[in-house]
């Protein structure tokens, strides 16, 4: 069972495509201008950076400032970016440390079996046995797998590795989640 980090959920009040889930998701923040024609440093956040196109918008910061990407290249720290409204280093130095943006409903597909963060957060988790384990409040990305944090009221936070053997089931639409739990891995 693979998840994808691939854009952090930023809550938002301004509606949702499906209900629970964000209007935009941030791919990466504005570093720093890297040359005088208003290139910038982009720390990135997503799976698919390839989806910064010449023409594609984004959106900066917390009210959404509309851009459209004229060009992207690798860089050592993440990727250096251009936008087709900023025109020098003046302009450029502005955007810094700008959250940068994508509609969700704009999110790449995901073949079978694999999910984005945002849709695993807050599911309710049960036991293959049938009991009610918490709800994944947050992930951990370890390296070798994600980790899921399932927190509950009445016990300690448990880590879940996000492998086949302990994911059993993800229903999105139930908003569930069914789990083996392995020996050491009980609440």
């Amino acid at each position: 069972m693979k998840s994808r980090r691939t854009t952090k959920p930023i809550a938002l009040s301004s509606g949702s495509p499906l209900e629970g889930e964000p209007v935009f998701l941030a791919i990466g923040k504005l570093r720093r201008p890297h040359g005088t024609r208003g290139e910038m440093l982009m720390e990135v956040y997503t799976d698919f950076p390839e989806r910064l196109v010449p023409g594609a918008p984004v959106f900066l910061g917390p009210v959404h400032r509309l851009l459209h990407v004229r060009g992207q290249r690798p860089h050592r720290e993440g990727l250096l970016i251009t936008f087709v409204e900023i025109h020098n280093r003046d302009q450029a130095v502005e955007l810094r440390n700008e959250v940068v943006y994508v509609r969700a409903d704009d999110r790449p597909s995901l073949p079978g079996g694999e999910y984005y963060h945002h849709q695993i957060l807050g599911l309710r988790v049960l036991s293959d046995q049938g009991h009610d384990l918490g709800i994944v409040t947050q992930i951990l990305e370890t390296g070798a797998n994600d980790v899921c944090v399932v927190s509950h009221e009445s016990s300690p936070d448990l880590l879940l590795p996000m492998i086949d053997s302990v994911i059993l089931d993800i229903n999105l639409e139930q908003g569930e989640m069914r789990v083996h739990l392995l020996p050491g891995l009980t609440v």
